[in-house]
């Protein structure tokens, strides 16, 4: 089975087809700002038993924790505990099935007037699903007061993404904010999206990729005087602390940003590429928690799971394909993460990531294709399976009380490869296969 994990033309994504991989780049990774781009009452979620982490029924809708405490200029501020999150996780006890992680998570999160934001929680708190939302720190950025950015290597205001309307920041504030009090995580998608040149992220030092990230912090906990609004709601949390990691631009530049990430304290990067379905492990202490390579119906190669990869085996690029091959990809795409789903849960129950944007590419048809996967993967927790729709940082927290013997265990299947003699007897005695392991 082919699999290309080569950049495509520097800008793309990776894992892409023969045809698409000698196509020049789309940079697919921020919110397109186009006309065509893209709880419960009792707040809380039900206890997931051993092994923990579990979910529970709908939301309610998003009223805070407790009296806001300001932060700063008020543009955040300290709530309390987020509501809507699991139970304390536990270590899986010898023998036990390890529940099937699946963490749906969007690049930019920003809201530009296409309800993609908006349906997506709508569809998260129906099924009782938390989700990871990779904030672009300059959608609450003013292009007005676009100066106030100084990208590394480019110069200053400059961006790949466009910056947002005042309406369309204001929308993706209360759209943030409702995220986070519906148990969502805020993560980091940076900023300015440079996926080619010499000003590419991957090509920033470490000491760069600090710059952004303390920019793109500052641009979530000074909007308020950025844009001089006094009339909206803060945001519900302390940005510092809420965020835990993040997804780079194009997935380019890891290596360089992990060293940074580690002395901030982050403790995941979903930044990698190419990454097999099989248990993740640390990298400088953080969790490497790449996209996937998953099957893609029909081809003779994998894809990377996420939306941008779709399109570039389909379309070679193009967001506005010619319309008669919609309803085939459409079905196509969706299958792809269905397969990519059922692979994991069947056999070594590895966790399953899935990346997307906020896009109407090719008629929303990949809009629709994730709905659908999501939909198949919620219906087989609602009957019973032990499935559970989390975040990243909620996923780290389990993996974070797991015993290190088991996760090394864990780690010795491969993509597809159930446990020998079945879960109570691989999981029984994990001493011996640390040893292996190591």
């Amino acid at each position: 089975m082919r699999t290309f994990t080569r950049p495509l033309s520097r800008r793309g994504m990776l894992g892409l087809g023969a045809g698409a991989a000698a196509a020049a780049g789309l940079a697919g990774c921020g919110t397109s700002t186009s006309s065509d781009g893209g709880g419960r009452p009792d707040g809380s979620h039900q206890g997931g038993g051993a092994g923990g982490a579990g979910q529970g029924g709908g939301r309610g809708g998003g009223r805070d924790a407790h009296p806001a405490r300001p932060i700063g200029d008020g543009s955040t501020s300290f709530t309390g505990r987020q509501p809507h999150q699991p139970a304390r996780p536990e270590p899986l006890e010898p023998g036990q099935t390890p529940p099937q992680f699946v963490i749906f998570s969007w690049d930019g999160a920003g809201e530009v007037g296409n309800g993609l934001f908006p349906r997506f929680l709508d569809l998260a708190r129906e099924h009782g699903a938390s989700m990871t939302f990779f904030l672009s720190g300059l959608y609450l950025l003013p292009e007005a007061k676009k100066r106030l950015y100084e990208p590394p290597n480019n110069p200053r205001g400059a961006s790949a993404i466009g910056y947002l309307s005042d309406p369309h920041i204001k929308a993706t504030l209360a759209n943030v904010r409702r995220a986070w009090l519906e148990g969502h995580e805020i993560g980091t998608h940076f900023n300015g999206h440079f996926c080619a040149g010499s000003g590419s992220v991957g090509n920033w030092t470490a000491q760069q990729w600090k710059s952004e990230i303390q920019q793109a912090k500052a641009f979530v906990k000074q909007w308020r005087t950025h844009t001089g609004w006094t009339d909206l709601p803060s945001l519900p949390f302390d940005y510092d602390k809420e965020l835990a990691g993040g997804r780079t631009p194009c997935l380019l530049g890891q290596n360089n940003l992990l060293p940074t990430a580690r002395e901030l304290g982050w403790r995941y990067d979903a930044s990698s590429p190419g990454g097999r379905q099989v248990w993740p492990a640390k990298r400088l202490g953080i969790w490497d928690l790449p996209l996937q390579q998953i099957p893609f119906p029909g081809r003779s190669f994998e894809v990377l799971s996420m939306d941008y990869n779709m399109l570039a085996n389909q379309s070679v690029n193009s967001t506005k394909a010619p319309a008669y091959n919609y309803p085939n990809w459409r079905r196509q795409s969706a299958q792809s993460y269905i397969q990519g789903f059922r692979r994991a849960y069947e056999t070594n129950r590895a966790p399953f990531f899935v990346g997307n944007h906020f896009e109407q590419w090719n008629g929303g048809i990949y809009m629709d294709s994730v709905e659908e996967a999501f939909k198949h993967i919620a219906r087989e927790k609602e009957k019973g399976a032990d499935v559970r729709l989390v975040s990243f940082r909620q996923f780290v927290d389990w993996m974070d009380v797991q015993k290190p013997e088991v996760l090394a265990r864990l780690r010795t299947l491969e993509v597809g490869q159930r446990p020998a003699g079945g879960w109570k007897s691989f999981l029984r005695d994990t001493k011996s296969a640390a040893g292996d392991a190591a």
